[in-house]
């Protein structure tokens, strides 16, 4: 069993899956380190995704095209996160709460209305995103067939990477993020607009868990399946806190999630002598073990989780 374990850890179908998989955990948790670095908690990030693959499948299914599709899965998710950002920001209601109902609609809403447009059996499959091969860099050995033979989607969420962590670190708007996480009433005091760059920061949270949660369903299945971003939402919270709010590390993390998933997907094909069960909880029981490990270790922004309710 060793052997074989070995050998599946240095396949390259592993380490394609490995990418893969970590692609909407990274995703998500790129637009959850925006919302946290703002003082924001979005438990909601689930509720987004699943909208966002719901969407997705909508939009590919009426216009014909997976681009629209996920232009649809990012505006879900914008949508989703709008419903946050008022009752968080506006109306000053426990973020973690909000999130947690914006989870159970979401959930119920998306069976609503997948039974509704495709009914109770029928799942039908959509145009989806398919694998990109790069011109020259997808010939390479070994690293082409890894990292350059990927969905748009992937492309994409790894380019953001970089992105996001400029962003943050070197520019103006992003120290106004980070003041306005740290503390509020000295960001309000010098005028920054703390209520408008916390919205800023969950919408592009939700655009973010949408486009992630679209990964799902234009990428991996070509279809929507009810629940079926499987909690990656939570993990993708324990993404961030690994990663301890930064986008760097928040990848590096998601790739240690994605090969979990990898590998207990790919150990459930070779018939390797493990219960199944225990192979599918394996990313989960991780994440409880890194949730436990990390308690008191990583330090989240200052003002996480708490509303500014100017006086």
């Amino acid at each position: 069993m060793l052997e074989t374990l070995i050998q599946l850890l240095l396949s390259i179908d592993f380490l394609v899956a490995s990418i893969r998989f970590s692609t909407p955990l990274l995703g998500a948790s790129l637009g959850e380190i925006i919302s946290e670095r703002a003082g924001v908690v979005n438990i909601g990030l689930e509720g987004m995704m699943l909208c966002g693959a719901l969407a997705g499948v909508l939009g590919s299914y009426m216009t014909g095209n997976p681009w629209f599709g996920l232009l649809a899965a990012v505006l879900a998710g914008v949508l989703v996160a709008l419903i946050q950002a008022f009752f968080s920001i506006t109306l000053a209601v426990d973020q973690v709460v909000v999130g947690m109902a914006l989870n159970i609609g979401s959930l119920g809403l998306t069976t609503y209305v997948s039974r509704l447009v495709f009914g109770l059996t029928e799942r039908p499959r959509v145009t989806g995103l398919a694998p990109l091969k790069l011109p020259f860099l997808g010939d390479l050995p070994v690293l082409g067939p890894i990292l350059f033979n990927q969905s748009a989607v992937v492309y994409l969420t790894y380019l953001l990477v970089p992105v996001v962590a400029f962003v943050l670190m070197r520019t103006e708007w992003g120290l106004k993020l980070r003041a306005v996480g740290e503390h509020p009433e000295a960001a309000a005091s010098v005028g920054v607009p703390v209520a408008r760059v916390r919205y800023v920061a969950v919408l592009l949270c939700g655009a973010l868990a949408g486009m992630a949660g679209s990964f799902f369903s234009l990428v991996q299945l070509n279809a929507f399946v009810e629940g079926m971003t499987g909690g990656r939402g939570f993990i993708a919270l324990a993404v961030v806190i690994v990663g301890k709010w930064t986008p760097r590390r928040a990848a590096l993390t998601a790739l240690l999630f994605g090969a979990l998933d990898a590998m207990a997907l790919r150990t459930q094909a070779l018939a390797v002598d493990l219960p199944y069960h225990l192979l599918l909880a394996l990313p989960y029981l991780v994440t409880l073990l890194v949730y436990a490990g990390l308690v008191g270790q990583a330090r989240a922004p200052a003002a996480l989780g708490r509303p500014f309710v100017r006086d």
